[in-house]
């Protein structure tokens, strides 16, 4: 089992679970950060010691405080993780269930564990944290469809946005208004019919309502 571990979260109560779950499995020694940047120094700091950790475990949302950060959610310390300390395994423990969100940190920073914090959560990290030890990438069941070869969803950023905004009950007259006046584009009429469109070809709706909910279905949104 994983000599050293850090867990990276900033509630008490999760920081405390996890740390059971870990002498549960017999972890020597853990520590922990409720800061990003926090995690980032101890994690050099380890590896200068000649004493690196064999594990992070971190969510990817951090509540901002007094304190100023560098390094302000999961995301960017996962990435500067990987750029310094790429062979370090990567477990996520995270409310966020966005199938996105999801394939992108396993496919760009390639995280070895994802887990949904939910009623199953500390059940499904127990588990993620021995298949990780083994050399294999653990996905909550829940969210696992994001790693299917068979889910193409070939979407971006404007098209969450679009479908978001869709998902409040916006007409596409109403989220071309919206969209120029946050200075945002593409955003013609014409563009977000066409977007919309090819999104419901993609996700086989038949209406705009039809369509809000397959992807929130997804987690896409």
């Amino acid at each position: 089992m994983f000599k050293k571990v850090l867990i990276n979260e900033d509630h008490d109560a999760i920081i405390s679970n996890i740390t059971k779950i870990l002498r549960e499995l017999n972890v020597a020694s853990i520590e922990t950060s409720q800061y990003c940047d926090e995690a980032y120094l101890k994690l050099k700091r380890a590896n200068i010691e000649d004493a690196p950790f064999n594990l992070v475990i971190t969510d990817l949302s951090f509540k901002k405080d007094h304190r100023a950060t560098t390094l302000d959610s999961g995301e960017s310390l996962i990435a500067q993780i990987r750029a310094e300390f790429p062979e370090v395994p990567i477990i996520v423990y995270s409310m966020k269930d966005q199938i996105q969100k999801i394939r992108a940190l396993v496919n760009t920073y390639k995280i070895n564990g994802y887990v949904c914090k939910d009623r199953k959560g500390m059940v499904e990290l127990h588990e993620a944290i021995q298949t990780v030890y083994h050399n294999k990438v653990y996905v909550s069941p829940q969210v696992k469809k994001a790693l299917s070869p068979k889910s193409k969803l070939e979407i971006d950023d404007f098209d969450i946005r679009l479908l978001t905004l869709l998902s409040q009950g916006q007409s596409q007259d109403e989220i071309s208004i919206k969209l120029k006046s946050n200075g945002i584009q593409p955003n013609s009429l014409s563009t977000i019919e066409k977007r919309l469109n090819k999104l419901r070809e993609q996700f086989k709706a038949n209406n705009a309502i039809h369509l809000v909910a397959i992807t929130k279905d997804l987690g896409v949104i």
